[in-house]
């Protein structure tokens, strides 16, 4: 007689693989509620206690871990030490494996204090998943409810093979190195250990990457909640590669603020934004920066949009509208944009730690979350009450745009955005060229010589704020004061590369 260990968190469709187990002449071995549900529904089933000869114990989390279980499904079929060993000692050869684990993934994101979310480790589960997994050549093993079908369907049942059993060891190993990564940062907040664990569930492939001939998938985070798991897209075709990059940059910028505001995006970068005393206004005056950018782009909002709102946004060219809400009103004008991307986000930013892939490796930094509140003013002209609504507002944005970075600023919209050059005076350039009469620049790192100083003069800048920290600051403040200019340091640089 062949056997089946049958142990499941969740318990759709167990009873159906069961009774096809059954109907196969297997044994059906199980634990706890598995046991207490199959035989609910009819299906006879051995307690596993008959197996170990050993009772569950603490609240049971000791019921699977014994050499009866762990032998039976370890056992070399070909290996006659292996079939001599489990004959003399009456283990019982176990062939199928189906086990679902304890929901960590789910419950780690609830609020539950911390010892509970302990209890939802599961130990004997994957322990029975590994054994089984590692001895593919004679046990299939199953955790996917997806792959249940395997087993119901008579076909596919009969045609098991080989290939077929190391796909789902592979699956296994799969899971379990995520389910581990997801324990492991619970447990390590910090990061400080040497290994970095990720626990990532594939959420959809995309059509293509950054590029057409590029193949690409996006995953969220099992073990946090965070924009990802929060977002809602209500309208339009999937979004792309890009999309996502874009997306993911412009609400991280509209969750700096709390006043009315919009930020237009194009190319990882921001085109426009502002605050305004409505989201209304908002929009215009971000729009209004710079009109030809933005076709194409997005557009991110932190308040709802209303049919006003819609009206307007209706008239241009956008890939993607961001916002916590959208009234019916505005849902019924944009919709009649088939393309165009509706996406519902309300929560705030919640990764402590940035991930880039290199060639061999990945490099990990905290999220630059400094604010830049807190200056020091180092001239002898002080900046205006304005003027320093201006800067605290410019040092939001820059550290959003490529390096260098030079914004200009007048009455809190990014008038002129220059960033991605090579040197700060061509970035400086750039921005003050479509300044429209700004009144402050806003730097991501310090000035190197008096030149964006001197730049800035030229077109009536009255205040900058920058980190400092040149060994030439005294350089620029000493131009600063001979051009009238009111100059702050941060003391926080925000390079972007």
């Amino acid at each position: 007689m062949k056997r089946a260990i049958i142990s499941v968190y969740e318990k759709e469709n167990i009873d159906i693989l069961a009774s096809k187990l059954t109907e196969r002449g297997y044994e059906i071995i199980s634990t706890g509620g598995t046991l207490k549900y199959l035989s609910e529904k009819g299906i006879k089933v051995t307690d596993i206690e008959e197996i170990t000869k050993f009772p569950e114990i603490m609240d049971g989390r000791v019921k699977t871990l014994h050499p009866a279980v762990h032998g039976g499904i370890l056992v070399r079929r070909e290996n006659p030490e292996d079939i001599e060993i489990t004959e003399k000692l009456g283990i019982i050869p176990i062939d199928i494996v189906v086990v679902n684990l304890y929901p960590f993934f789910e419950k780690v994101r609830e609020n539950i204090n911390f010892e509970e979310k302990i209890e939802f480790i599961d130990i004997g589960g994957p322990t029975m998943l590994r054994a089984a997994a590692k001895n593919f050549r004679d046990v299939t093993v199953i955790t996917d409810k997806e792959d249940y079908s395997l087993i119901i369907d008579d076909e596919k049942f009969s045609s098991l093979n080989y290939d077929t059993r190391k796909k789902l060891a592979s699956k296994v190993f799969n899971l379990m190195s995520a389910y581990d990564a997801a324990i492991s940062n619970f447990l390590d907040e910090d990061n400080e250990n040497d290994y970095l664990s990720l626990s990532y569930k594939k959420y959809e492939n995309l059509r293509y990457g950054e590029n057409p001939h590029q193949k690409a998938s996006v995953y969220v985070r099992t073990d946090k909640t965070g924009v990802l798991s929060d977002m809602k897209q209500i309208h339009g075709k999937q979004l792309s590669y890009n999309n996502y990059k874009d997306l993911d940059v412009a609400w991280k910028i509209t969750s700096e603020f709390e006043e009315p505001f919009c930020v237009g995006l194009k190319h990882n970068s921001p085109c426009g934004a502002a605050i305004g005393k409505d989201i209304n206004e908002a929009f215009v005056k971000a729009y209004e920066v710079d009109p030809v950018s933005i076709y194409g782009g997005i557009v991110s909002l932190n308040r709802p949009v209303g049919k006003e709102l819609a009206e307007k946004l209706h008239e241009i060219f956008l890939e993607i509208v961001i916002a916590p809400d959208f009234e019916p009103e505005a849902l019924e004008i944009l919709e009649k944009k088939k393309n165009l991307r509706l996406l519902k986000i309300n929560v705030k930013p919640q990764e402590k730690y940035e991930k880039l892939s290199i060639d061999g490796g990945i490099l990990v930094q905290e999220a630059d979350i400094k604010s830049n509140e807190k200056f020091i003013v180092v001239t002898q002209k002080k900046p205006e009450p304005q003027e320093i609504k201006d800067m605290i507002f410019g040092m939001k944005i820059v550290k959003y745009v490529k390096s260098n970075a030079v914004i200009t600023v007048k009455d809190e919209v990014a008038t002129g955005i220059g960033g991605g050059q090579v040197n700060r005076i061509w970035a400086a350039q750039h921005a003050l060229q479509r300044s429209k009469q700004s009144r402050i620049i806003a730097s991501d790192a310090f000035f190197p010589f008096a030149d964006v100083v001197e730049e800035a003069a030229k077109y009536n800048i009255k205040a900058i704020i920058q980190p400092g920290g040149s060994v030439r600051d005294k350089e620029s403040i000493e131009a600063c004061d001979r051009l009238g200019i009111a100059m702050a340091f941060t003391g926080i640089r925000h390079f972007k590369h």
